[in-house]
């Protein structure tokens, strides 16, 4: 540990376990934390410290490929940790090119706010899970400042494997390991085992993530192997009903399901390692890890394996029907949508598939609903209603894959636990995706827009500011105490089994209970399309 070893034990369990080791490299006064594998030199801000690219696990490399997380070798001396270490393998985000990262990618950093905690008492603990479809993204693209200083928590973002390094499955491998989910795990581990050393509360540990990072949340909260590893979840547009209808996107795209039966990757595995060249009767993982990580990281292998599977020892349910039945555990829930979601996915295809008059949108509603469906689909939204068929459109794939089954599951949860559920509503959120609006469909508050407002990625009005401040608050009491209130901030209802949910927006009247329910016409889905399982499309 990084206080004083002559410290007594009842003093090091109060103060956090930060000292100063001379000798070591780095500006004089940096900061040293003593973790369990050895000290790290962070970096201080002012009002906070970070320290980053600490490895939570054995680099999973060589013979590691594809297995489960080892611990970390310790070290001697003082590791610099005043630089994240190296993003997972992936490919870049927008365009082709070369793959980005290495597979020695197993690094979470820490965010902690400067100074003592108030009477010496441990912070909370909040562990973020990255998106981006489970084949892309880094724990260090978010900076948690706000949270780490307004909130006094202590952050923690966490790498995970992508795509085919870390959702292969292969008979033999056994099945699918999800080595991601794997890694998070890990991750927390960590946490559990170092959370004091930085002046945080192991017990009080909360998982939150968005999008891909939400699902692995939900995972966690139904996966009997995460028991244990924390008390708190906030899962942010990614629910584990989480579906969107075949065609809806692009012609040949199918139902997008984030979770699959166990049986159905390690199929893809197989075939996949026979077409590498790999397709021994035994043998064939010595000959996938030998090849390098250019051959695995292709376009097709990054994506195809970025599923969850279930039906195993990590997920033995589907996740959806594992919060029905009352199977998971048994902690408080924050979860919510953007009130846009899908207009950031849309925006992204409608060059390629174009949706620009009412035939089209008729067409494509009755190709991914069917004749009978599309018909009620339409009528609940018509085309008069919106300023363009690209916008009726995302408005109402918003509501059947986000909103309503978030909804869902929030009512499965509220029987058995304290849930509370939101909708992020700002539309003028600042576009920090790099990506360019189609026309006649802006982003609004599409798919991720809340983020700038929990981590440091955009610059804000002065108003949304205000609207950050107050999320903020939120966010880190509810992983304080299990109750998202903050002073001064509206009540936040609990969701029990209505669809009652916190509008999140600036201005005074911003922070408001709404009907959510009702808004996003969730009787009709609730009949339509209540998820792949129950309707059998493909």
């Amino acid at each position: 540990m990084p206080y004083s070893r002559v410290l007594p034990r009842r003093c090091a369990l109060l103060l956090p376990a930060v000292l100063l080791l001379a000798g070591a490299a780095g500006a004089p006064g940096d900061p040293v934390v003593e973790t369990d594998r050895g000290p790290v030199r962070g970096r201080p801000h002012g009002a906070y410290v970070t320290y980053e690219g600490i490895p939570f696990a054995a680099p999973p490399t060589g013979a590691r490929r594809w297995r489960l997380p080892e611990p970390a070798p310790r070290w001697q001396g003082v590791r610099d940790a005043r630089a994240p270490g190296p993003r997972c393998v992936q490919l870049p985000a927008t365009g082709p090119g070369a793959p980005l990262g290495s597979e020695d990618c197993l690094y979470l950093n820490v965010t902690v706010p400067a100074g003592r905690s108030a009477a010496g008492r441990p912070r909370p603990v909040m562990v973020w899970f990255h998106g981006g479809g489970f084949f892309s993204g880094s724990g260090e693209d978010y900076r948690p400042d706000r949270l780490a200083v307004r909130g006094a928590a202590v952050v923690v973002t966490v790498n995970y494997r992508l795509g085919v390094f870390g959702l292969f499955a292969h008979p033999e491998l056994g099945g699918a390991p999800a080595f991601a989910l794997a890694d998070q795990r890990a991750a927390l581990r960590w946490v559990r085992e170092n959370a004091r050393r930085f002046g945080g509360d192991p017990h009080s540990v909360t998982v939150f993530g968005e999008s891909a990072g939400a699902l692995s949340v939900c995972t966690h909260l139904v996966s009997p192997p995460s028991a244990g590893l924390f008390r708190r979840a906030v899962v942010q547009s990614g629910s584990c009903s989480t579906t969107a209808p075949p065609h809806s996107l692009l012609p040949g795209l199918g139902t997008y399901e984030p979770f699959v039966p166990e049986r159905r990757t390690v199929e893809e595995g197989a075939a996949a390692a026979a077409r590498l060249g790999c397709g021994r009767p035994a043998g064939a993982l010595d000959c996938l890890r030998a090849l390098d990580a250019r051959t695995l990281a292709t376009a097709d292998l990054m994506q195809r394996f970025s599923v969850l599977p279930y039906g195993n020892g990590t997920l033995p349910l589907e996740p959806r029907r594992a919060l029905a039945a009352g199977s998971f555990h048994r902690v408080p829930v924050v979860q919510g949508t953007t009130r846009d979601e899908m207009r950031l996915f849309l925006s992204q295809t409608l060059a390629v598939y174009p949706l620009g008059n009412e035939r089209a949108y008729l067409a494509r509603a009755e190709r991914s609903f069917g004749p009978a469906t599309a018909r009620a689909v339409t009528a609940r939204y018509p085309l008069s209603a919106y300023p363009s068929p690209a916008v009726a459109w995302a408005t109402l794939l918003t509501d059947a894959s986000f909103v309503c089954p978030t909804l869902r599951d929030g009512a499965a949860l509220a029987r058995h636990v304290p849930t509370y559920g939101y909708r992020f509503d700002d539309r003028d959120a600042p576009d920090f995706t790099g990506l360019p609006p189609a026309p006649g469909l802006p982003f609004g508050a599409s798919h991720g827009f809340e983020l700038p407002y929990l981590f440091t990625l955009a610059a804000l009005t002065a108003p949304q500011r205000q609207l950050a401040d107050r999320m903020a608050d939120y966010w880190t009491a509810f992983a304080r105490t299990g109750v998202p209130a903050a002073p001064g901030a509206p009540p936040w209802p609990r969701q029990q089994r209505t669809g009652t949910v916190l509008s999140l927006a600036p201005g005074a009247d911003g922070i408001r209970p709404v009907d959510a329910r009702a808004a996003h016409q969730c009787a009709l889905w609730d009949a339509h399309w209540p998820g792949t399982a129950a309707t059998g499309r493909r």
